[in-house]
């Protein structure tokens, strides 16, 4: 199975709209299509951002989703801290999540990130280049 990490754009972006390529991609793994690979850094910064977004979220929709993450997702501790992301170096930690979680892809739509293009292997797409990817490659409701 595909295992990818999701930038925090991508979930604030696919939980605030539905239907959009965020969002189909949320649904994808929370289906168990796709493996989310994930850390307690990614995860602080998604809780932080879901509490301080310009479309409020209760602290019980937030610590939901907190939950449905560390649930759903390999949990990895970076065992490497990678210094590849000049321009922006707190989005290290997706690539360093990635690596340790052997990821096959970083699902993103930073610039900062996705002119880097791949990682070690490890492909970094907009949700978009991501999901052509995946409908390519298999099938999925």
């Amino acid at each position: 199975m595909i295992g990818m990490v999701a930038d925090t754009n991508v979930f604030l972006s696919g939980i605030f709209w539905k239907g959009n390529f965020s969002s189909q991609i949320i649904d994808l793994w929370r289906n168990r299509k796709i493996n989310l690979i994930s850390s307690i850094p990614i995860i602080d910064e998604l809780t932080k951002n879901l509490k301080s977004f310009k479309i409020k979220m209760d602290e019980d929709s937030v610590q939901e989703w907190k939950n449905i993450i560390l649930e759903n997702s390999l949990l990895v501790e970076p065992e490497e801290e990678i210094n590849i992301v000049k321009d922006d170096v707190d989005d290290n930690k997706f690539i360093e999540a990635a690596v340790t979680g052997k990821a096959d892809y970083i699902i993103t739509q930073d610039n900062h990130l996705l002119k880097i293009k791949e990682f070690r292997g490890i492909k970094i797409l907009t949700p978009k280049e991501f999901l052509e990817i995946v409908k390519m490659n298999f099938k999925y409701d």
